[in-house]
């Protein structure tokens, strides 16, 4: 595999780490996930060894032999259990794999973070990156001492075309799908591999018909701009410019013009105010439930609360979502609500008839 071809970066080993500064902010997470082979591992090593200037701890989760990091790795622990002894690279980052806990990785962590500028958790093996959503997202023990920042889902751009027609048809989606769906930023790797005939620009229409709300970034080998993928804010509720726009770029979307029930993206609006228990109700139903046959995986918005001046911002990971008040509307603003849904068997007049039902006219 290439990945092997390539020489670890130069560790020395951490001794006693810093102990952590009080009032530190919250230290921002980004998954990094990806089908098998499309260069996960080609990423990691590249932040580990690019003089960026940052310092980035890489946290290797469900360790696998196709990363060439490994040899830069003082042990890996007992079997199951963590490694607790990072290693310092001479970039500044710094690095270990988890075989087991997470959680007690990151509290080893943020135990340093005045030391860190981010975290990068590259799931190897890990087809669905929602469970780790939740992780970063709700636990208590993590909760103000790092913050989900955003999914990176590396992609091959030589094989994706096939790997997503293989299973267009099937009643099972697979990781090329579940990790488009749930991503934020999606990095088009391996660019220099397609053919002429192979437009990088279909695959880019491909991508978006399964995930509109993803930027793409062309890439060979994955030699990006590393501040690209790091402090995205795609769960900040109070980072609500690039979610609206985000939503006026896919306030137009339907489904209309595809022919399958397979995973895609499609945006409802609303001009009335809406009630907040109803919709929370609704949520609930559609999330939960699964009360209309709707499967979804991602849900952003931004609402237009009845008796409210305040502007509400709705995230949702599968069955986890939030609605939070952002900021004050604006008084040129048209104050409508505006969703995008990601996921499969999304049925576009339900969605529609189901919001209009929770508004103020409604009550």
């Amino acid at each position: 595999m290439e990945d092997d071809l390539e020489e670890p970066p130069l560790a020395v080993a951490i001794n006693t780490p810093p102990e952590p500064s009080d009032g530190s902010p919250p230290v921002g997470v980004t998954v990094i996930t990806g089908y098998l082979g499309a260069g996960k591992s080609t990423l990691v090593n590249y932040i580990l060894k690019a003089q960026h200037g940052k310092r980035i701890a890489v946290i290797l989760n469900e360790f696998g032999e196709e990363i060439g990091v490994e040899r830069a790795m003082i042990n890996e622990g007992e079997e199951g259990g963590l490694v607790e002894e990072w290693v310092e690279l001479d970039n500044g980052c710094i690095c270990c794999t988890v075989k087991h806990s997470l959680v007690q990785a990151l509290e080893q962590l943020v135990q340093r973070k005045d030391r860190l500028d981010h975290i990068l958790l590259e799931t190897t093996g890990l087809a669905n990156p929602a469970p780790l959503a939740s992780v970063l997202w709700l636990d208590d023990q993590l909760e103000s001492a790092v913050k989900l920042d955003s999914i990176i889902t590396v992609v091959d751009a030589k094989n994706l075309r096939y790997q997503l027609k293989l299973h267009r048809d099937s009643s099972s989606f697979p990781e090329a799908y579940l990790q488009i769906a749930f991503a934020d930023v999606v990095i088009l790797n391996k660019v220099d591999q397609v053919v002429a005939d192979d437009s990088l620009e279909e695959l880019e229409k491909e991508i978006h018909n399964i995930n509109s709300l993803a930027s793409i970034i062309r890439s060979t080998r994955c030699q990006i701009d590393i501040s690209r993928i790091l402090d995205c804010r795609a769960y900040d509720s109070t980072h609500v410019a690039h979610l609206e726009a985000l939503l006026e770029e896919n306030k137009s979307l339907t489904t209309r013009e595809l022919h399958d029930s397979g995973v895609r993206t499609l945006c409802i609006c609303e001009p009335k105010k809406i009630d907040l228990d109803k919709v929370r109700v609704w949520l609930e139903e559609i999330l939960w439930d699964k009360k209309y046959g709707m499967d979804v995986y991602r849900c952003k918005g931004v609402l237009s609360i009845v008796n409210s001046d305040q502007l509400h911002t709705l995230q949702a990971v599968r069955e986890i979502y939030e609605i939070v008040p952002a900021r004050n509307w604006r008084k040129d603003e048209n104050q409508q609500n505006k969703i995008v849904f990601i996921g499969k068997l999304l049925n576009e007049n339900v969605l529609y008839d189901s919001l209009r039902a929770c508004t103020v006219e409604s009550c």
